[in-house]
């Protein structure tokens, strides 16, 4: 439970489970039973930044607590509201000096928040932000959880929707993202449902069929991007060691076993992955399954150079699948007036923060 890299070797308490700190608090602390579900409901119900605030803790208790144990809570770096639709964009400051971005969506049936899994990404999707200047590190459960906690305790309403779709790559960081999902989606702390809570991947084909076998009842993304191995592989690297085969696989496994539907998403790159025929061969893909296709106009990003189709080019694409049986739609594009596709604001302040230091 300890964080990565972490200049104290302290417990991270907040990535525990409740059995797990049922354990520790009866067996490591010598207390009573009925203070761990305290404590936990502290930490994941009402959502508390430090052990201060546990009043129904003894001064001692908090004492010991902090004395052995850390309490992850994020300070927030940064905030954006977009003028266009109400989407915020959130950079956190952590305890050892990385910063991560997390995006508040708001729809008609609720408040989604986006989470990333990882400092920085290794995949290295030519279109995508986050890749710039690869991975730093993993992020711990209590790190993603807190994500969410400290968004929702800015906006004081419940979020009904998490995505992990923000930067990093979730099954990179498998076991940590897993546990993360647990602790959210328990009954002990804030209960939101696994059918409201959606991980993406860009194909990491042994971590789908783990990921199948756990019997989550969580939904899929997979971040699909080209409709043959050789466009596939010229956007994603992850394609030279995954074929389109072996992706396609993997993802039958998971429909076998968990009988889902699939989402795949596909960002649309002028020029590179956009035209009719990459459409047709996409809906010949796709033939069988049970999913739903998600179209995402690229963001610009300056350091890619890729650019945005036209509008005319995305609804072309999204005839032929239709014609073809495949269920789509086009992603609304939110906060784009704050930075908000994956890893611009991160990049924006990390670039902002190496000038003032060259000063």
């Amino acid at each position: 439970m300890k964080m990565e890299n972490a200049a104290e070797e302290k417990i991270d308490i907040r990535s525990m489970t409740l059995d797990e700190l049922t354990d520790f608090s009866v067996n490591t602390l010598g207390w009573q039973k009925y203070r761990a579900g305290q404590l936990y409901r502290w930490m994941h119900v009402r959502l508390a930044g430090s052990f201060d605030e546990m009043t129904e803790l003894s001064k001692s208790m908090r004492a010991q607590l902090a004395q052995t144990c850390r309490l992850v809570s994020h300070k927030m770096v940064r905030r954006y509201v977009s003028k266009i639709d109400g989407t915020a964009k959130y950079l956190f400051g952590l305890d050892d000096g990385n910063v991560i971005e997390s995006v508040l969506m708001r729809y008609r049936y609720g408040l989604s928040v986006c989470i990333s899994s990882q400092v920085g990404c290794r995949m290295g999707c030519r279109f995508c932000a986050s890749t710039i200047g690869g991975l730093v590190r993993n992020l711990t459960a209590s790190e993603m959880l807190d994500e969410i906690y400290q968004i929702q305790k800015d906006v004081g309403q419940r979020v009904s929707n998490v995505v992990v779709m923000g930067t990093g790559e979730p099954f990179d960081n498998f076991d940590n993202v897993i546990r993360m999902i647990r602790i959210l989606s328990g009954p002990d702390g804030l209960n939101i449902s696994q059918r409201s809570i959606t991980v993406s991947t860009c194909g990491i084909v042994p971590g789908i069929r783990d990921f199948a076998d756990l019997g989550l009842q969580v939904t899929l993304a997979i971040s699909l991007h080209a409709s043959n191995d050789a466009d596939r592989r010229r956007l994603m690297p992850v394609a030279r060691r995954y074929s389109l085969t072996e992706l396609l696989d993997a993802c039958h496994y998971y429909q076998e076993k968990t009988g889902k539907r699939l989402s795949f998403e596909y960002s649309l790159v002028s020029g590179a992955n956009d035209s009719e025929a990459s459409a047709r061969e996409l809906a010949g893909l796709l033939k069988g399954f049970d999913c739903h296709v998600n179209l995402i106009p690229v963001n610009p990003v300056e350091e890619t150079g890729m650019r945005q189709p036209q509008a005319q080019t995305v609804s072309r694409f999204k005839s032929v699948l239709e014609k073809n049986g495949i269920n789509v739609t086009i992603r609304r594009e939110m906060g784009r007036d704050i930075s908000a596709a994956c890893g611009q604001l991160r990049k924006k302040y990390m670039s902002s923060q190496l000038s003032v230091g060259e000063d």
